[in-house]
């Protein structure tokens, strides 16, 4: 779990922070700092020295809505070639998964990336293919840059891409949870900096840290949190440093922006939320598959489609609840038979819960 250096000073922040006497709720919105809080058993080290850290939505496909899934699934029944990545082929629809549809004999094909979706459309240019762009904007410069090499004109993506800032702001708007602190996404943040945070802190008084993925990582990131707290300030820190600037990945910001334009959108679990979403700009409508297939989906345009029944991820992304306290976790909902996709994705807190918890 740790180097010797790191184990002592993994001590000596524990110590510290038990000195304190704290009572406080931290949130991150990363898939991967939930997997290391849970598998290193942090997140019950934690709770010993009254610090909480719960997942937001930090998880892409868990955020995705029923709606992006209904529109792939009627897209597999019209007739097009789907490709998605793995995790989101077995998201649950309204009545089937991309992966039940397949084995009807629909064309459904897992892929590792937007290119290999690209690669089909050239083998099989008498078909339509479509790729489904999920992802933050750690993803999103890698599908803008495919766009920008004009694929071939039977390729359209149906686009998912979501920003995080935005969606931390609608957590804050809404005030379900109080939340004392925020740990930002490492990934994310290599491309978008450090400066896009700094409204939170100074609109909503919330510290703020953006951190790496090790063990170290996190505990680093609670230290300086809670020194913010007991300074009484509130600013964003990077203990990523190694990895992430404040300028972030200018390169990947201009890709971005010659593609995308921001957008509202919907989220699993909550509202629409403002500016949120990355948008296909018009100069590159020939590839979004919502525009070029809109007959085809017609059907569907205007239909609401409501989360699993009895499925509490909507929650979960808002940090309401832990897993465990979902009535369907381990029961009705395990990795093999999933009612959302929180118990799906490799970044879904019940996914992780589930997975490292029967181990300990």
């Amino acid at each position: 779990m740790f180097s010797l250096r790191d184990k002592k000073l993994a001590e000596e922040i524990i110590s510290k922070i038990k000195k304190l006497d704290v009572k406080l709720k931290f949130m991150h919105v990363c898939g991967t700092h939930q997997d290391t809080l849970v598998k290193h058993g942090l997140d019950a080290l934690l709770k010993e020295c009254g610090i909480e850290i719960g997942q937001g939505p930090g998880c892409p496909v868990c955020v995705t809505t029923p709606k992006e899934i209904e529109e792939m699934l009627l897209l597999a029944r019209k007739g097009k070639i789907v490709a998605t990545f793995g995790d989101m082929v077995n998201v649950p629809g309204e009545t089937q998964s991309l992966q039940s549809m397949k084995t009807e004999g629909h064309d459904v094909r897992t892929v590792y990336g937007i290119e290999d979706a690209v690669n089909l459309a050239e083998k099989h240019k008498d078909k339509d293919i479509v790729f489904m762009a999920v992802g933050f904007e750690t993803t999103a410069p890698t599908t803008a840059s495919v766009l920008l090499k004009n694929p071939p004109s039977n390729f359209s993506i149906l686009c998912c891409h979501r920003t995080i800032p935005s969606a931390l702001k609608a957590i804050l708007d809404m005030g379900e949870i109080k939340i004392d602190g925020l740990i930002e996404p490492g990934h994310v943040s290599t491309i978008i900096g450090t400066e896009p945070y700094e409204f939170i802190s100074k609109d909503y008084r919330v510290p703020q840290v953006v951190a790496g993925f090790e063990p170290i990582d996190l505990l680093m990131a609670v230290w300086m949190l809670v020194q913010q707290i007991e300074h009484g300030k509130a600013y964003v820190q990077n203990e990523y440093a190694r990895a992430v600037n404040k300028e972030g990945n200018v390169k990947a910001q201009k890709v971005i922006d010659e593609v995308f334009e921001p957008g509202d959108k919907k989220w699993r679990g909550f509202p629409v939320i403002s500016q949120s979403s990355l948008e296909l700009r018009s100069k590159f409508e020939m590839y979004d598959a919502r525009r070029k297939y809109e007959s085809d989906l017609k059907e569907i345009s205007n239909k609401e489609f409501k989360e699993p029944e009895g499925c509490r991820c909507g929650e979960l992304l808002r940090g309401l609840l832990l897993p465990q306290e979902c009535p369907l976790f381990g029961t009705q909902c395990k990795p093999e038979s999933p009612v959302g996709p929180c118990m799906v994705s490799i970044e879904g807190s019940c996914s992780i819960e589930y997975r490292y918890t029967k181990k300990r």
